[in-house]
């Protein structure tokens, strides 16, 4: 009898060894990149718990009426932002304040949402699954409907080696999921890496980015990560006021995130509020739309940045460089089809 639960326990935990499947790599720092911001020390990246916060990402379990996953807002052929929306569209057809942003290299960044409300990646996605706009629903009521949800006992189990399930444990296994989502494989790397060349419209957009863009889409992550006003003019209807909503301080007032550029050309509609469709919109506003305030980026103070025609079409060239299409169809970040057959 002893022996049979052994042999059934190995069977067991071998069909789990089977069910997630193999990385070639959890988590590795691209070449030149800076060391991530993130400490994995509490929270080890293993490619079980990747597998579990991916399943996870796709459930709309952790909605209130069931029906809303991130993935609803982040697609990952949108490089997980939201192409159909200016505005994000939460339960019950609500409708948000923002834009979507892109969710990669999110190991490097070290606060989250376009006024940075969120210091911590592990506590990233309890905003949204409590939020009354978004997913409205208690973290408490998450763990009692995945405990009684197939595959989630399972995938638990197979990522904590128990089947216990935890507000914690569903929290950081999104972290891990959203921790993989290394976009580092443009033209722009391989051009870096010696292995491609640019155009040479490709090379003028390069120069000129460097001269008039990179103080604040600093390379090679395209962000520094700071709070900017970036002189649009304030929405009457939203009149969002961006990072002084969390710190109350005028001098923080119309300041949002410096988005990443990479894979900008799968992330539109741009801005913190979706405003522009497209990238000539986005230049057009830089060359001529800056509305002056107190609080305005010092590099856009004065004119903007005057570019011609010309210059504007090239920096567009250069910018889809940044697009890395072996991340955006990796299947690896895709929705698990296999689990449909978990039943």
């Amino acid at each position: 009898m002893r022996l049979a639960k052994i042999i059934a326990c190995i069977i067991v935990v071998y069909i789990l060894a089977a069910f997630v499947p193999k990385l070639e790599t959890v988590f590795n720092v691209p070449v030149n990149w800076p060391q991530p911001h993130y400490s994995f020390e509490r929270n080890p990246i293993d490619s079980s718990k990747i597998y579990l916060g991916r399943a996870l990402f796709y459930s709309s379990l952790l909605s209130r009426n069931n029906k809303i996953s991130c993935a609803s807002c982040h697609s990952p052929y949108a490089s997980f932002a939201h192409t159909d929306h200016a505005l994000s569209h939460g339960i019950d057809d609500k409708i948000g304040s923002r834009n979507a942003p892109a969710l990669i290299n999110l190991a490097w960044s070290n606060s989250f949402m376009w006024d940075g409300a969120i210091n911590h990646l592990d506590m990233q996605a309890l905003f949204p699954i409590t939020h009354p706009l978004e997913m409205d629903e208690t973290m408490q009521h998450v763990v009692e409907k995945l405990q009684v949800n197939k595959p989630f006992p399972k995938l638990f189990y197979a990522a904590y080696k128990d089947s216990s399930i935890t507000g914690e444990r569903v929290l950081k296994s999104i972290s891990q999921f959203m921790l993989s989502l290394v976009s580092a494989e443009s033209k722009y790397d391989s051009v870096m890496r010696n292995k491609s060349e640019f155009t040479l419209q490709e090379k003028n957009g390069y120069r000129l980015f460097k001269m008039h863009c990179a103080s604040c889409h600093a390379e090679p992550l395209f962000t520094n990560y700071t709070f900017q006003n970036n002189g649009l003019a304030v929405d009457e209807h939203l009149q969002d006021l961006g990072r002084m909503k969390v710190t109350h301080a005028a001098k923080d007032s119309l300041k949002f995130k410096v988005p990443t550029l990479r894979n900008i050309e799968y992330t539109h509609p741009y801005m913190h509020d979706g405003r522009f469709k497209n990238l000539t919109q986005v230049l057009m506003h830089y060359s001529s739309g800056i509305t002056q305030s107190s609080t305005l980026a010092n590099q856009l103070k004065k004119d903007g940045i005057p570019l011609s025609p010309n210059e504007r079409v090239d920096i567009t060239a250069f910018l889809l460089c940044l697009s890395d299409k072996k991340f955006i169809f990796n299947p690896s970040n895709a929705y698990p089809k296999e689990l449909l057959f978990d039943k």
